[in-house]
């Protein structure tokens, strides 16, 4: 099969779909790598790492478009891209059409199938492919708190951890997911006061049996997020609804409530953020400010550590590329876990969450 990997074009996106390490793989295994001039840039991989791994390089994104049975990607295509696509082509990338109406028109009036990495499910339940993401954007979100919180970047100019004589700050966190947990384990080692919320008891006993007293676990009702939030120097938004967009949790009351100064991280942005104040941001201009409380919804967050994500990435994703390049769609019905990713198909939205979100994309579909 001939694979695809353009350059990403999103703000940013130094990610690359597939690494030489990848390609080397696919191409032992027959099939023809095409990969754009400069798309590993970013992420430390230069064009003759990708020629000496086996692809063939070519000029432009357009030419990957034009020949490419499957197009491996990282981020959801940008409506530049959609354009270029061809009828039946595969798309196997990070979709969240759910915030992404104008993605999913395109993609349905295209004809291609296009796979999500971030609904790709295993029958116990798990994410695999948003797993690693999540575990790196969780970091990420103590890392932008804590940057954001400086005096100098717009915050009250709180140190997290503290010194001595000096109490920590606090942190509160909602959504006990990957997402959650990174953040928590990040802001713990900093030294911080860690309150995390969530709406499973068994996953606060989870994760109150493996940190202890250090984390406090709340469960996730009215009163709690109120009381957390509004004493919170910093709060990280990590709601999750596979495919689906992010319940809108966290009020503008809660928000004017906080501290001044006080940040907040909005890592469900890519469904359409947590926060009624959250809308999303890019690198280029990361922050905002709403009711004096500095907001940083960047939606591509790992695209800030591209080394590290693009090499966690193609540790989960290179077994489902290479059942789609063996098989193409005949895969989805080998493997029930990548036949969740299915979210467009025939020009219909075929993932219910995302129908769920994109009600009249999913009427104008049955009409």
């Amino acid at each position: 099969m001939k694979i695809g990997v353009p350059k990403e074009v999103k703000n940013h996106e130094y990610r690359v779909g597939l690494s030489p390490a990848s390609v080397s793989e696919l191409a032992r295994a027959g099939h023809e790598i095409l990969v754009a001039e400069g798309a590993g840039m970013g992420s430390g991989s230069t064009d003759q790492d990708y020629q000496a791994a086996g692809a063939r390089l070519v000029v432009s994104n357009k030419d990957v478009f034009a020949a490419a049975e499957l197009l491996v990607k990282v981020k959801e295509p940008q409506p530049e891209e959609c354009l270029q696509m061809q009828a039946g082509q595969i798309l196997f990338t990070y979709l969240h059409l759910a915030a992404a109406a104008e993605q999913a028109s395109l993609l349905m009036a295209k004809g291609v199938a296009a796979i999500a990495y971030e609904t790709v499910k295993t029958p116990a339940g798990a994410l695999p492919l948003l797993t690693p993401m999540s575990e790196i954007a969780g970091r990420l979100s103590v890392q932008a708190g804590v940057n954001f919180l400086q005096k100098a970047n717009g915050g009250s100019g709180v140190l997290l951890s503290g010194v001595p004589g000096v109490a920590p700050g606090r942190v509160t966190i909602v959504g006990g997911g990957v997402v959650g947990e990174n953040a928590a384990a990040m802001a713990l080692g900093l030294g911080a006061e860690v309150t995390l919320l969530d709406i499973s008891p068994e996953r606060l006993r989870e994760l109150s049996q493996r940190y202890g007293a250090r984390l406090k676990c709340l469960f996730s009702d009215t009163e709690n997020l109120s009381r957390s939030i509004s004493n919170s120097d910093l709060v990280v938004g990590a709601v999750l609804i596979p495919g689906a967009a992010a319940p809108r949790l966290i009020t503008r009351e809660l928000i004017s409530g906080m501290p001044a100064g006080s940040v907040i991280v909005d890592v469900a942005i890519d469904q359409g953020g947590c926060a009624e104040t959250s809308r999303p941001t890019t690198h280029d201009a990361p922050t905002y400010v709403v009711d004096d409380v500095v907001h940083y919804c960047v939606t591509n967050m790992p695209g800030a550590v591209p080394k590290t994500a693009t090499a966690a990435l193609n540790f989960v994703t290179l077994p489902y590329v290479k059942k789609l390049a063996d098989h193409g769609l005949a895969a989805l019905e080998i493997d029930p876990a990548l036949a969740q990713g299915l979210n467009i198909h025939d020009g219909k939205i075929v993932n219910p969450n995302v129908a769920a979100a994109l009600p009249e994309l999913a009427r104008r579909e049955a009409a």
